[in-house]
This record gives structure tokens, C-alpha cells and sequence, in this order.
């Protein structure tokens, strides 16, 4: 099966600007960077699950969906763009996240009420409880759903970040977008280098390496939330399901790259590291990174670069995922403006 083959609905403006970032490689000493703004893609304040969407979306209305429940964290970029894309389309979009309520909504929550969620509902963070039982959030998007459906509503689920099939396949698109991008400068990507979290992102880049580069160009995952070791048997189970989707044999010789050294104390907590990447690119290109995903991924990009990881004429793309509301929490706020 072909991608284009594959319903999606509309919902950004792609393909996405990509930017060659000549200062930042100047104070780097190289390698060429590139960045792909998929934080201009458009609705909603714009980031990569847009193109993750795009495919959840239209299955979505394809099952005859009136509305859409999804989870998050209470900044979840993710819920905002859920939202936004029911907006665009339609339908009603419930949150479930996990965290308390903030006494101000600041960030992607204040906008997920200007964006009028039908429902947002706060349930504690996962605490103790067995594989085999079920944690607060996954109890409550059960509820809801009854709930709705009593109520004559027909509820269609989006997990966190959306299915891994769903990313592997938007972001496959992206990495065709990106070489025509650069054939139109006599370029060939060599390295890809994203933030990687659901891992779904990282998947579709590695599928479209291997469908548009033959899988030259290598895709390097930065974490910001879990072990490497983890992220990567993700990463080859979401594959492997991607192929057997396409009707394509998968291939089991692949070498997955992910750095776990730039999470510091955990998802969304600021790192040192972080802040430069953040300030650095800000000073040299005036482009804003996210403190929770961006800035921790190019603060890997920095550190890989300055311990000499990629050649100096290397074509290294980084993809800016988005996330901008999120520096605009209550406590990255606090964090920016300490000494």
C-alpha cells in the first residue's frame, strides 16, 4: 500500500519551512543544520501531532465518531492540538489529564479552554498499582466513555500522542517533504535528530529513512521522559507494525539510535542544558525552542555535536516538534527567570 493511498483529513499547512541554521552551525563548528518548523504547521498554535492527526482523525470520522476523548499531562501540547483538529472538524473533544488542578490555567491548559474542550477532567498521576490493573486516567476515560455513550454520543479513543501507527505514517511524509527540500538544493539528509517521548515521531522518521533514503540517513532520538532500552523496543514493535500495514517485509538489521543522558530529573523537570540550547538557538537563529521536548533535543544535538559525533559538512535536520505553549507554564516561567 502506498502512503498516499491512506485516508487522512486536512488539518496543516505542509509541507513545513525547513531552514538551514548557519549561525548555530558557525558556533558549533559544524555539522550543516537544518530545521524542519513543524511548529509552523498551523492549527492550533501548530507541533508534530498535526501530522499524527491528520490519520487519527479521519479513522475517527470514518467509525462515525460525535466526539473524541484523549489523555495527557496538564501541559499536554498533544490535548491542545486534539482539541483544535475536533474544532476544525466538528467534533467534541474531551481531556483526561493527569495532575492536579493549577488554581491558574497557564500555557497549552489555558488554551485548551480558550479552545472550548467539551470536558476536561483532572485525575491524580499514576501511583502504585499492577500491570494487570488499571490507573486512574485509563479508569476514567472508561467512565467517560459509558457516560457518553448513554448520553447518544459515539466516543472515539486517541491515546497519548496518538497510535504509533499513526505517527510512523505522518512522519514518513515528513521525511519525503524533506528530501524534496533539499534536492531543490542539491542536498541528501544525513541525520535526522528529533525528541523522542511516545516514540511514534522517531518511528516515522526511521520508516521514512528507509522508504525515501534507502536508509542512509540515520535518525538520532533524544529522550525526554524514559530509558533508552525501553524507547527503543518501542521503536521495533511500532516498525514492525507500520510495515505489516504497508504490506511491506520489515527490516530486522536496523540500527535504532536513542540518547537517554539529556532527561535530567525527569519529563517536563529543566535541566541546565536545556536552558543554553534553548537561549543559544533563541541568540543565534531567533527560534524559539520548547523547554520540555525541543530544548532537551537539541541540547542533545549540541552536546553530540561539540564531542565531535557528526562530520563538519554532515546534513544534519532537526525537527522542532513544537510544544512553544509549554514555556509559558507557571514553572518554566520560574526557571527562565532565575539567575
Amino acid at each position: 500500500m502506498q502512503l498516499g493511498a491512506i485516508k487522512r483529513v486536512s488539518l496543516g499547512l505542509f509541507p513545513t519551512p525547513l531552514e538551514e541554521l548557519k549561525a548555530l552551525s558557525r558556533c558549533l563548528g559544524g555539522p550543516r543544520i537544518f530545521i524542519k518548523r513543524d511548529d509552523l504547521n498551523g492549527l492550533g498554535l501548530g507541533g508534530n501531532k498535526l501530522r499524527k492527526l491528520e490519520y487519527a482523525m479521519a479513522d475517527a470520522l470514518a467509525k462515525g465518531a460525535s466526539c473524541v476523548i484523549t489523555t495527557g499531562a496538564v501541559q499536554s501540547n498533544h490535548c491542545r492540538l486534539v482539541v483544535a483538529a475536533a474544532n476544525k472538524l466538528g467534533l467534541k473533544a474531551y481531556l483526561v489529564l493527569a495532575g492536579e488542578e493549577p488554581e491558574l490555567a497557564t500555557g497549552n491548559l489555558l488554551l485548551d479552554k480558550i479552545l472550548g474542550a467539551a470536558g476536561i477532567y483532572f485525575v491524580p498521576k499514576a501511583s502504585a498499582y499492577t500491570k494487570e490493573e488499571k490507573g486512574p486516567v485509563e479508569q476514567k476515560v472508561e467512565e467517560l466513555e459509558a457516560e457518553l455513550r448513554t448520553r447518544g454520543e459515539t466516543p472515539y479513543y486517541i491515546p497519548n500522542g496518538c497510535r504509533p501507527l499513526h505517527g510512523a505514517l505522518g512522519y514518513a511524509v515528513c521525511v519525503r517533504e524533506v528530501v524534496d527540500q533539499l534536492f531543490r538544493l542539491g542536498l541528501a539528509p544525513d541525520c535526522f535528530v528529533v525528541a523522542c517521548g511516545s516514540t511514534s515521531t522517531q518511528t516515522g522518521l526511521i520508516l521514512g529513512s528507509e522508504l525515501y533514503c534507502q536508509g542512509r540517513a540515520k535518525v538520532v532520538g533524544i529522550s525526554i521522559s524514559r530509558r533508552k532500552d525501553q524507547l527503543i523496543e518501542k521503536i521495533d514493535r511500532s516498525l514492525g507494525e507500520a510495515y505489516g500495514f504497508l504490506g511491506l517485509e520489515d527490516k530486522t538489521d536496523r540500527e535504532i539510535i536513542v540518547y537517554d543522558e539529556y532527561v535530567g530529573e525527569g519529563y517536563g523537570l529543566p535541566t541546565p542544558a536545556m536552558r543554553e540550547a534553548v537561549e543559544l538557538v533563541a541568540r543565534t537563529e531567533g527560534i524559539v525552542l520548547d523547554p520540555v521536548y525541543t530544548g532537551k533535543a537539541m541540547a542533545g544535538l549540541i552536546d553530540l555535536a561539540r564531542k565531535g559525533y557528526f562530520r563538519k559538512e554532515e546534513v544534519v535536520v532537526f525537527v522542532h516538534t513544537g510544544g512553544i505553549p509549554g514555556l509559558f507554564s507557571s514553572e518554566q516561567m520560574a526557571f527562565f527567570q532565575s539567575k
